[in-house]
């Protein structure tokens, strides 16, 4: 009767781990349609295209310095639309759950994205209209000391720069 008992277990134990597996599954699914559906309304460009978007930026990288991890500090950068058709910024992602990026877009600012963000954010720069991404860095959530370099993902409609990094690096005490 022992050994009966001890098989219901096991097999209720098994059964239950499929069923978060697949619920897991599911929402995972789920989650992923969501983010698709958001950047759904981008429109797409190709190289030869004449009339099409054009992001040029003021830089890639920034040396915050030496900080403390208690310390905040953040790098801004300059993009530009210098095309003739809507650039539009979406999917924007950070290597660490301690740094975020945010787009301000004449005066409108984004949320604060992170390493797993997901959303539906776009964000339109019109022809000869710029917007600003801060990078954020915040060592105290994933604390470390010593030099670090952290980006900032951010995916483009410009067939010619579909993802830029952004890169910060500090000098963590």
């Amino acid at each position: 009767m022992k050994k009966l008992d001890s098989e219901k277990t096991i097999l209720l134990v098994i059964g239950g781990i499929t069923l978060l597996v697949v619920i897991a599954i599911v929402i995972f699914s789920f989650n992923e349609q969501k983010q698709t559906k958001g950047t759904a309304d981008v429109v797409t460009y190709t190289q030869n295209q004449s009339d099409r978007p054009k992001v040029t930026v003021s830089d890639k990288s920034y040396d915050l310095g030496k900080m403390k991890v208690k310390d905040e500090k953040t790098a801004e950068f300059t993009l530009e639309n210098t095309g003739n058709k809507t650039l539009q910024l979406y999917k924007i992602s950070s290597s660490c759950d301690c740094t975020f990026g945010q787009v301000e877009i004449e005066g409108n600012k984004s949320p604060e994205f992170s390493m797993h963000a997901s959303g539906s954010w776009t964000g339109n720069i019109e022809p000869g209209k710029k917007a600003k991404l801060s990078v954020i860095y915040r060592p105290s959530i994933m604390p470390v000391s010593g030099i670090v370099t952290r980006d900032v993902y951010v995916q483009t409609n410009d067939p010619e720069n579909p993802k830029l990094t952004f890169t910060v690096k500090a000098d963590v005490e």
